[in-house]
Order: structure tokens, then sequence, then C-alpha cells
């Protein structure tokens, strides 16, 4: 797995091998930072932007924001093994003074962060559903920027109901993947 662009382009990330972390793929991160990029729907920009990565895993989406300029990355990731690869990524990289990394459970993480953010990213397992009270959570707790993104990764096919949590701005469908972009109303 490798660093797409910005100031650690090509860099390579170690990723967990186990059934239990399945890692962005690189050409579905590719097309989610191309549409933060270019799309005149969304306002919120990459950098210099405070990021939220929950159920980051090996911090594939983080990593790669902070190589294109963002200003810091919040990790939250329950699982030990991805959090030591994801430490030891961060470390590597020399880029580890611009995160925090939690590890626990989210609704508990969430209820005590005391910052505002631009970006939100979800990856949570496929199969997991709590991710959407998190999201019900974040709006109640009121973390997120005037200008913001919510952005989360679920498999093409499953249908969530977003309904009074988000608004939903863009979906697209990358082979068994399928993203979702959205702002709190």
């Amino acid at each position: 797995m490798r660093i797409i662009s910005g100031s650690l382009k090509g860099k390579l990330i170690k990723y967990v091998k186990n059934s239990k972390t399945r890692p962005l793929k690189d050409s579905v991160r590719e097309n989610i930072f191309n549409i933060l990029k270019h799309s005149t729907l969304i306002k919120t920009k990459i950098e210099n932007s405070k990021i939220l990565d929950l159920y980051s895993g090996i911090g594939s989406f983080g990593i790669e924001s902070l190589s294109r300029n963002a200003e810091s990355v919040t990790f939250v990731e329950r699982d030990k093994l991805a959090l030591g690869i994801l430490k030891d990524n961060l470390i590597a990289l020399s880029i580890i003074d611009k995160t925090k990394i939690y590890n626990g459970k989210i609704e508990i993480i969430l209820k005590n962060l005391n910052q505002k953010f631009d970006i939100f990213f979800f990856d949570p397992p496929f199969n997991d559903l709590t991710f959407l009270q998190n999201i019900k959570l974040i709006k109640k707790q009121k973390i997120f920027k005037i200008n913001h993104i919510v952005i989360i990764h679920r498999k093409k096919g499953v249908e969530d109901s977003f309904e009074n949590l988000i608004k939903i701005i863009k979906t697209k469908t990358y082979g068994k993947s399928k993203v979702i972009f959205g702002v709190f109303e």
C-alpha cells in the first residue's frame, strides 16, 4: 500500500494482513481525494483541515490527508494490532506530531473530544451498523465546523438510513465499495 500524492507521495504504508481489517484500496482513496479537491458540491478542502478518522485501521485515509497538507488527524481504532501498525506508520513517516491516537469505544471517545473537525471519515466494518449512532453523537455533540464534510465508506449494495443524520451530497461506487459524502443538517 502506498501514499498516492503530496509530500509523502510514493512512501509505503504497512498494513494488517488478517480478516478483521480491510484496508481502503488505493484506487478508492484516490477517488475520494479527487472528489474532495475538484467537486463544486463540497466546500471543505483537505489543506489546513482537522480530520477525525474513525475506524481508522492502519490510518491510510488520515496519512494520505497529512501528506496533502491537512493540519491534523485524530485517529480512533479499537483493534490493537491495527493500532500498533498505525503508530509504526506515523513514526516511520515522521508525522506522529500532527496526530492524536485513541484506542477504545468510539462513542466514549466522541463524548470526550473537545475540538471541532472539518472532515469526518468513517470506514466501519461492513456488517457494523453502530456507526450510525456515532454519526448521531457527533451531530449531538456539535463537534463539526460550519464547512465540514462526512465521508462514509460502505459496501456497495448496503442501504443505510441517514435520515435526520446527514444530508447526502454525493454517492459514488467503485467495485465493491460505495462512498457517501454528506453534511450535518
